[in-house]
């Protein structure tokens, strides 16, 4: 603490030095000696640290309701407004500066003060250890768990981190690449992995549903169009997460898989768990009551992240400009536009996103909490725009490895024990996008088999990735609202896009359109798509049309398992089960996938894309701790998973009592004062059922 004041003390006098609006001398012809205005700065570097400690967590509570990304860029003016203060108190009046000249002042201060704490206690690995010894102990001394036959006794925890679209392969060429050497340590202290497989809607609204509530049911591909309601059903818009985690309770009677003392964060849903912070399904609820951003706020209450996170953001936008005029000057391909919001938000995504759920796990596993989720967007977001191979994704995995690293040493100094477990939800499937490729969308091509007018320009299908919709529920603005949200009615067909999966639906008729009425209607729809050379196969009234008139009934053993063996195995047991939905559309179109490349032709603008059948997307991975039992083999489906880490949660010691740590609650945690509708809340409970 000494050494940051000092070094502060001498960042004021530097600043004083170099900026004309901001002195640490009395005015007049003599000024003051270099002792007095040594001593003006350390004073007022001491108020200054003094006041952000003690006041700016208080303003930051203070602004709960503005919107997080904001409160970001509030942070340097109130930032600089606590300077303008401390100077104030400068006996003698000894200090004076520009209120802008303060901002500049305050941040380039706390960016000093932070980088040098970090270097001092979290570079040097004893210090980090006894300060995070000293917090973990100070919790434990007051706890107040009980028992019953004995003294309290706390389970092992476990944390859940999902590394978003990163597949078993890709994982495997990282390891083997020195990427990830912290995932690489945990495997060689006895951690092991496997793939899964996942279902047909290979995308993280379908798994993550899935794995934190135990239903995929009826969740055909990340939007679709529902006939009874005349609306598109989009995954990562709050209003549809919060619908999907409804059903899903609604089907499972469960809460879901944290209900017990557990935390969520980064997540499309919440999982049942008490402990909420960037979770999408709640971001759609507005006033007091929503504390779904609490984690943004909880991680700007120190003035110093703000500053190190946004020079990081600055640092992560000029990368990717950088990365995308490289590509385009090398000739690079395939590629997509990387232009726009694009930059800032996969800086949202690698920085923001990152720092705020490393910093919020950290907590929880300081707070002792039973079982953390947490997702990571990072890596998924950069492999839609950049490939899921290449020198930009290596950057983002190696940068997720140092925030795995952080969170494994802080769980050896948790009031319990932690076992982390790693796992994705989907991979990543390369390819060049349908419209690069064939020079038109699936919306054309369907619009000419239907006779109906196809624009001169094709109109490109805006990218449907998480990170987007997480930037637009931090600004409080709604997340694909429009015409795509609420098509317009009459005969035209809707067609929507999910990956590499395509949706057709006709909204005029009731119910689901058999193959008979769209040949009977469209004649040569179904030829026209079937025979195109960027189409794998369709699925219609269950039936899986293939090119060259190849028809397969899915009800016939054998038909589609042959019609669909390039697709992998379980390919045909995916299809048929999607063509149970209730939402399943009139037509479902998976494009073209070539087994000696991996490559698939996304129907969005995505060069790394998931959503369907083909390729690494369908091989996500988890990877566990030699205490848990083995999930088995040929894991099948998000639901399975769902079962492996809810046996997991069985099987910490046997009966237990969810740790309570203190009385005071920390800042990153925010507890939701009104649980939403069909969400049930967790309970405190004496004795934990061991088949609760």
């Amino acid at each position: 603490m000494i050494l940051v004041w000092a070094v502060s003390t001498l960042t004021m006098l530097v600043l004083a030095g170099v900026l004309p609006d901001f002195r640490l001398q009395a005015e007049g012809p003599g000024g003051d000696s270099l002792t007095r205005i040594g001593l003006t700065a350390a004073w007022g570097a001491g108020a200054f640290g003094l006041l952000s400690a003690l006041v700016w967590p208080l303003v930051v509570r203070a602004l709960l309701l503005v919107p997080a990304l904001l409160l970001g860029l509030l942070v340097f003016f109130l930032n600089g407004s606590l300077l303008l203060i401390a100077i104030g108190l400068i006996p003698d009046g000894h200090g004076q500066v520009a209120p802008e000249t303060a901002v500049v002042v305050a941040a380039a201060m706390s960016a000093v003060a932070s980088a040098t704490s970090t270097a001092l206690a979290v570079r040097d690995d004893d210090a980090y250890r006894r300060r995070l010894y000293r917090l973990a102990d100070r919790r434990r001394r007051r706890g107040r768990g009980t028992r019953v036959g004995g003294p309290a006794r706390a389970a092992p925890g476990l944390v859940f981190l999902q590394l978003d679209g990163v597949g078993y392969e890709e994982l495997r060429r990282a390891l083997d690449r020195g990427l990830m050497p912290t995932a690489a340590g945990l495997l060689e202290r006895g951690h092991r992995v496997t793939p899964w497989r996942t279902d047909w809607s290979s995308q993280t609204g379908a798994s993550q549903l899935g794995i934190l509530h135990g239903s995929t049911f009826d969740v055909p591909a990340f939007r679709w169009y529902e006939k009874d309601t005349g609306e598109v059903m989009v995954c990562n818009r709050p209003a549809g997460a919060a619908e999907l985690q409804r059903r899903a309770i609604a089907r499972t009677g469960d809460g879901g898989l944290l209900t017990l003392d557990g935390a969520s964060r980064g997540n499309l849903f919440s999982g049942g768990a008490d402990q909420l912070a960037l979770v999408l399904s709640l971001s759609a609820r507005r006033g007091r009551d929503n504390r779904s951003r609490a984690g943004y706020f909880a991680y700007f209450s120190d003035p110093a992240n703000a500053v190190r996170t946004a020079v990081s953001f600055v640092a992560e936008v000029g990368r990717e400009i950088g990365q995308s005029l490289r590509a385009r000057v090398r000739g690079e391909g395939p590629r997509v536009g990387r232009g726009g919001l694009y930059p800032l938000i996969r800086a949202f995504a690698t920085v923001v996103e990152r720092d705020v759920v490393v910093a919020a796990v950290i907590g929880d596993m300081l707070a002792g909490r039973a079982a953390v989720y947490a997702d990571l967007v990072a890596y998924d977001e950069v492999a839609h725009h950049s490939g899921p191979h290449g020198r930009d994704t290596d950057q983002v995995l190696a940068r997720l490895d140092r925030g795995l690293a952080l969170i494994t040493r802080v769980a050896g100094h948790a009031p319990r024990s932690y076992r982390v477990v790693l796992l994705s939800d989907h991979g990543q499937s390369p390819g060049e996008t349908f419209l690069g490729r064939y020079g038109l969308t699936l919306r054309d091509l369907v619009r000419a088999g239907c006779g109906l007018p196809v624009p001169r320009r094709a109109r490109r299908t805006r990218s449907g990735a998480e990170a987007r919709a997480a930037v637009l529920a931090a600004l409080r603005r709604p997340v694909e609202e429009g015409e795509e949200a609420h098509p317009a009615t009459g005969s035209d067909p809707v067609v929507l896009a999910s990956g590499n999966l395509g949706l057709i639906s006709f909204p005029d008729v009731p119910g689901r359109a058999d193959r008979a009425w769209i040949e009977r209607t469209h004649p040569a729809l179904l030829p026209t798509l079937a025979d195109h050379p960027g189409v794998g196969f369709l699925l219609v009234d269950g039936e899986v049309l293939g090119p060259d008139g190849a028809v397969a009934r899915l009800d016939r053993p054998g038909e589609a398992e042959a019609l669909l063996a390039a697709f992998g195995p379980g390919a045909a047991d995916a299809v048929r089960r999607t063509d149970s939905f209730p939402h399943v559309a009139d037509v479902m179109v998976n494009s073209a996938y070539d087994p000696r490349t991996g490559v698939v032709h996304a129907f969005e603008e995505q060069i790394g894309s998931h959503g369907g059948l083909g390729g690494e997307q369908g091989r996500p991975f988890l990877m566990w701790p030699p205490e848990l039992s083995d999930p088995g083999g040929g894991l099948v489906g998000a639901e399975a998973v769902h079962r492996v880490l809810s046996r997991w949660l069985r099987e910490a010691d046997g009966p237990q009592v969810p740790v309570e740590p203190s009385g005071e609650a920390p800042a990153e945690d925010s507890r939701s004062e009104a649980t939403p509708s069909g969400i049930l809340p967790s309970a405190r409970v004496t004795v934990q059922d061991e088949n609760r």
